[in-house]
């Protein structure tokens, strides 16, 4: 499945043009964004049982450091006095991944001291502060956003082209991917299973799950810090709903879409959500009222997600 699946990710915009809809190959590198972020997400979520509300946090500000280095290289100036301006892709995308990081590691620091309910409003709460401050930096556009003329440089491409920015974010993707899977098939991933299935059990055999949920917390934050950089190149436009509560919740539902705890699973419902948002919308202004009950119905009935279903269906198998 993994062959025929890479198979048809490299072929996909050759044949989407051959068909004569090159306005595919944007939607496909969406997808492919997003699939970044849910999987980042699917990492604390589906294998290290933590329920995050504040994911957005970390997609929006990843989104935000191209697009203040990005002002800042326009302006010739400096941020905070002291960084320059860039528009170097292999700049950005460290930078984003840094700043999640150190961000989801002092989010996760607080938050991962409660657990349950408290846990998600405590994360969804840092979430809006976030989204709120940004709103009040003028500087950067408050509450219209803020416009990125052009995408990042890559080794002198064409990143303005859909077909090369789409090849970026699928070798970005797949190293991701890979990285997830290393992560989940280590001792790490198994301790972190163990935590996930009780916790009691594995600090009452000298194991420290809060040092095993706030690793887990910050690789997962980075994962999201670096979608929203991508996601602000593919915009070229990052505004505060990047950070709203309703991003984490699409992310989420992506999560549980394609499979909780799954390593292809977040590929799906990143992509099933993004097509059928798509699709509804060019049908209806009421598009979410359709969309609700098609979710209900696959989460009810699949079980285990898309990812479950086609493993059913003798398409691959299911990846826990």
């Amino acid at each position: 499945m993994l062959l025929a699946l890479a198979f048809g990710l490299i072929a996909l915009p050759f044949i989407v043009q051959s068909l004569g809809q090159p306005a595919l190959v944007p939607l496909a590198t969406r997808v492919l964004i997003y699939a970044i972020a849910a999987a980042s997400l699917n990492l604390a979520l589906g294998f290290g049982g933590m329920v995050s509300f504040g994911h957005a946090a970390f997609f929006g500000v990843g989104g935000y450091v191209v697009g203040i280095l990005y002002r800042n290289y326009v302006d010739d100036s400096l941020f905070l006095g002291l960084i320059p301006g860039t528009s170097q892709l292999l700049i950005t995308l460290p930078a984003a991944i840094l700043v999640g990081g150190l961000l989801a590691l002092l989010i996760g620091a607080l938050c991962l001291r409660t657990s349950g309910v408290q846990f998600i409003m405590i994360t969804l709460a840092f979430a809006q502060m976030l989204f709120f401050l940004v709103v009040s930096l003028k500087a950067y556009g408050g509450d219209d956003g803020m416009t990125i003329r052009r995408r990042n440089e890559f080794f002198g491409l064409n990143t303005r082209d859909d077909i090369t920015f789409y090849f970026i974010c699928l070798a970005v993707a797949a190293l991701v991917f890979l990285a997830l899977w290393r992560i989940v098939g280590s001792r790490f991933g198994m301790v972190l299973a163990g935590i996930r299935q009780n916790e009691r059990r594995m600090a009452a055999i000298g194991i420290a799950p809060y040092r095993y949920k706030l690793a887990a917390f910050v690789i997962s934050g980075m994962g999201t810090g670096l979608a929203g950089a991508l996601m602000a190149n593919y915009l070229r436009f990052v505004s505060p709903d990047m950070l709203h509560w309703t991003k984490s919740g699409e992310l989420m539902i992506m999560v549980i879409l394609g499979g909780v705890g799954t390593l292809l699973g977040p590929l799906f419902g990143a992509a099933a959500l993004v097509i059928l948002e798509t699709v509804l919308t060019s049908l209806t202004e009421h598009w979410q009222l359709v969309l609700g009950p098609i979710l209900l119905l696959v989460v009810l009935f699949t079980h285990g997600g898309l990812n479950g279903l086609f493993s059913r269906l003798g398409i691959g198998r299911s990846e826990r």
